[in-house]
C-alpha cells in the first residue's frame, strides 16, 4: 500500500512539474523589455556568454556597422519617397551614441549589422491579412569575431518610416539590458 501511495505521488509532482514547466516556458515571443510590447518583436540570444563582451565593446565605440534598406517591389514603395539608407545611417548614430561611455581602442570589435524591409503587401505569398498591417520591419545582427551572438527583428507600423528610430531604441535596449 505504502508503495502504490509514493508511485501515485511521484507521478503526481512529476505530471505537476511538467504542466508548471509548459505555463511558465519562454518562447521566441517572450518580451523581456517593456518596449517589445509595442510591436511583434522577435530575438534571439545566440551566446549569452559573449554578450556582456559586445555590451563592453559598444560602449566603448569598438563597433562596426553594416546597413541597408530594402523596398518593395512589388508594390510602388511608400518608404522609397520618404526614408534613405542615409537617414537610417543618421538615426542610428543618434541612438547609438547614448550608449557610449568613452572611447577605448581595442582591436576586438561588435558587428552590427542592421537591415529595414519594407513589407511588399502585394506579395501573394503572405498567409493571412495580419501580415499586411505593419510597414515593414527592422533585422538586426550583433556577431563577436564573425560569430553571431544575438538577432532581433521588430516590425515598424508607420509606411513613411517615422518610427523607426523608436524601434532601433528598442533593439538597442533590449541588446544592453541582456545579463
Amino acid at each position: 500500500m505504502k508503495k502504490l501511495l509514493l508511485i501515485i505521488f511521484a507521478l503526481i509532482l512529476f505530471f505537476g512539474y511538467g504542466v508548471y514547466e509548459q505555463v511558465n516556458k519562454k518562447t521566441i515571443k517572450s518580451k523581456r523589455v517593456s518596449c517589445q510590447e509595442k510591436t511583434i518583436t522577435f530575438e534571439k540570444i545566440v551566446d549569452i556568454n559573449k554578450i556582456q563582451e559586445a555590451i563592453k565593446l559598444l560602449q566603448s565605440q569598438n563597433i562596426k556597422t553594416t546597413s541597408n534598406i530594402e523596398y518593395s517591389k512589388l508594390m510602388n514603395s511608400f518608404l522609397i519617397k520618404h526614408y534613405s539608407n542615409k537617414e537610417l545611417q543618421k538615426e542610428f548614430q543618434e541612438v547609438i551614441s547614448q550608449y557610449f561611455t568613452q572611447k577605448i581602442e581595442n582591436k576586438k570589435q561588435v558587428e552590427i549589422n542592421y537591415y529595414v524591409y519594407e513589407n511588399d503587401k502585394e506579395d501573394t505569398n503572405k498567409k493571412n491579412k495580419k501580415a499586411k498591417l505593419y510597414a515593414g520591419y527592422l533585422v538586426f545582427e550583433f556577431k563577436l569575431e564573425d560569430k553571431l551572438i544575438y538577432k532581433i527583428q521588430t516590425d515598424y507600423m508607420k509606411e513613411d518610416g517615422s518610427d523607426i528610430k523608436q524601434r532601433i531604441e528598442c533593439v538597442l535596449k533590449s541588446f544592453v539590458s541582456i545579463k
